[in-house]
């Protein structure tokens, strides 16, 4: 497993090597789901870090991530399946017609990840964590 492991993360650094030579700003992080849940949030838990309102499109990052991808920053997404390696583009479907948005932030404690809201814990769930690709479209204007 081990080795698998070391495959999977070789594969997928020379991979951001390549998207990034090619001039597109692609990163492969892992990416769980959120709800409006209080249980889930901090505050208004319909509310995002930006003071907008949760809705399908909404992308929480960890605080780390903030400077590569500051709030207002558009990206697609591509689902590269389970950190164990199933279900590969199970979500593409939800994902291919969604331009999400930076505009929320994780908890302190993560590190290079994403949150995707769902508007379902069952769909949250199902989600699980799972690697993506995230493709920046557009940064925000400063």
């Amino acid at each position: 497993m081990r080795g698998f492991l070391l495959v999977l993360l070789f594969a997928l650094a020379l991979f951001q090597a390549v998207a990034q030579s090619s001039g597109r700003r692609v990163m492969v992080l892992e990416a769980t789901a959120y709800t409006s849940s209080p249980r889930e949030t901090w505050g208004n838990p319909f509310v995002t870090a930006t003071g907008t309102r949760t809705r399908i499109g909404v992308l929480a990052v960890s605080r780390d991530l903030l400077g590569v991808l500051p709030y207002g920053t558009r990206v697609r997404l591509r689902d590269l399946g389970t950190v164990h390696g199933r279900g590969k583009g199970q979500f593409d479907p939800f994902f291919r017609e969604v331009v999400f948005v930076v505009e929320d932030t994780m908890n302190a404690r993560w590190r290079n990840r994403v949150d995707v809201w769902m508007p379902d814990r069952a769909t949250a769930l199902r989600f699980g964590r799972r690697l993506v690709e995230l493709e920046v479209v557009e940064l925000p204007q400063r």
